[in-house]
C-alpha cells in the first residue's frame, strides 16, 4: 500500500490538473476601461429627498468595488450609463386584525441606458424595479431603510447586466 499511494496521488494530480477553469465575473470588451455615470434624474413625481444622489452614488460605488471600469468623466469615458427614475410607489405589505397596516412595501424603478461611446452605439436600454420592505411607526426613518434595500438590489442589477451582460 505504501508503493501504491505516491501512485494514486500523481494520477489524482495529473486528472486534476486539466479541470482548472478562471472565473474573472466579467466579460467586458476589451476596448472599454471606463465609464461614466451621471446623476440621475428623478421623473417619479414623489420628491423622495437625496434619492438621486443616494442611487447615482451608491452605483458608482459598486462599480469601484466591482473593478472592471474605471468611473470617468462624461466627457473622457469609454461607456456612459444614464439612468432616470420612473416611479417609487409605496403599498401596504401586511395587514393584521383590524385592517391595521403593520408593514410597507417601497419599490424604485428606474430607466437605464448603457452607451459604448467609442463605437457609438447603444448597449442596452432597460427598465429595472426593485423593492424594500419597511415597518409602520418607525417615521421616515423606517421608510428610508426600505428605499436603502430597494437601491442595493437595483445597483447589484444594473452592475451585474453591465459588466457581464455581453
Amino acid at each position: 500500500m505504501t508503493r501504491l499511494l505516491p501512485f494514486l496521488i500523481l494520477i489524482g494530480f495529473l486528472t486534476s490538473s486539466g479541470c482548472m477553469y478562471s472565473f474573472t465575473g466579467s466579460s467586458v470588451p476589451s476596448h472599454l476601461k471606463t465609464i461614466a455615470i451621471p446623476l440621475f434624474d428623478d421623473q417619479s413625481g414623489a420628491g423622495e429627498p437625496g434619492l438621486r444622489e443616494k442611487l447615482t452614488n451608491k452605483l458608482i460605488d459598486r462599480f469601484r468595488q466591482d473593478n472592471n471600469l474605471e468611473i470617468a468623466d462624461k466627457t473622457h469615458a469609454d461607456s456612459i450609463l444614464e439612468g432616470i427614475i420612473t416611479s417609487i410607489p409605496d403599498q401596504p405589505q401586511v395587514v393584521e386584525k383590524g385592517e391595521t397596516v403593520t408593514k410597507r412595501r417601497v419599490t424604485v424603478s428606474v430607466k437605464v441606458t448603457y452607451q459604448d461611446m467609442k463605437l457609438k452605439k447603444k448597449i442596452y436600454d432597460k427598465e429595472y424595479s426593485a423593492w424594500g420592505d419597511y415597518l409602520i411607526g418607525g417615521g421616515p426613518a423606517q421608510r428610508q431603510t426600505g428605499i436603502d434595500a430597494a437601491i442595493e438590489k437595483l445597483t447589484e442589477d444594473i452592475l451585474i447586466d453591465t459588466v457581464s451582460g455581453w
